[in-house]
């Protein structure tokens, strides 16, 4: 089985709008329902859990509800951090599921809406061959490193960099106890699972990602992610 926790329990603050930003309507329609159609319409993703902003869960439901979700089984209030929020995903799992030893959690923003199926399934795929999966990308430009913003004397080879991005798939169970001895040590503010993961021993597996993927953080990003639903690819130019 193979489930999909949606993090949006981010306030947007860095797009300096009323809404938050996984809940601004793009053409007619908010942007964690782009990625929840994503999911929605991909036939290998058989679940889906949203952690979400506390006070926007019944506004997420009739979304759903709206916009034929049927695969959302639960949503869960989301934490003052992104660990915080997969943790009460992962807790809601484990609550409904008497047995887990089959299934493979799939953690994705909730405000990425430009995943591809492409991109689910050659997640999917290497988890099932590693044992995890982290989407990524190159790194184009030149990498310098700096103290104070304003000067450096270091730049670093950005053939040996890559940009992860999500989604990111792990066994439950392996996560799961991950998160909780997390916990229990003392770590509370991880950025992205796979740090955590990594933090522990686990090595890190790639999976595609895409330039597309964007996850929207500013209102530059809203720009983009408008561009990118409207374009339309030249006829000459080869994919």
């Amino acid at each position: 089985m193979n489930i999909a926790i949606l993090t949006a329990g981010g306030i947007g603050s860095r797009t300096h709008q009323d809404l938050p930003k996984q809940f601004i309507t793009v053409d007619n329609k908010p942007i964690i329902v782009y990625t929840l159609e994503a999911f929605q319409q991909h036939p290998n993703i058989d679940e889906i859990y949203v952690a979400c902003l506390e006070g926007w869960n019944n506004v997420l439901d009739a979304y759903a509800k709206q916009f034929n979700i049927s695969k959302l089984k639960r949503i869960v209030i989301g934490g003052k951090t992104g660990q915080e929020s997969i943790y009460n995903a992962l807790t809601a799992i484990a609550n409904d599921h008497i047995d887990t030893s089959d299934i493979v959690v799939m953690v994705h923003d909730g405000n990425r809406p430009m995943v591809s199926q492409d991109i689910i399934t050659d997640n999917i795929v290497k988890q099932k061959i590693f044992g995890s999966a982290v989407a990524v990308i190159p790194t184009a430009e030149v990498v310098f490193v700096s103290k104070d913003g304003c000067v450096s004397n270091e730049a670093l080879n950005r053939e040996e960099l890559w940009r992860t991005q999500t989604p990111h798939s792990y066994n439950f169970d392996e996560l799961w106890s991950i998160h909780k001895k997390a916990i229990k040590d003392g770590i509370i503010n991880t950025a992205a699972s796979c740090s955590l993961m990594q933090h522990y021993g686990y090595t890190t597996y790639f999976s595609k990602g895409s330039e597309k993927n964007i996850k929207i953080t500013t209102v530059e990003d809203i720009e983009i992610f408008k561009a990118l639903l409207n374009a339309k690819n030249d006829s000459w130019i080869k994919k």
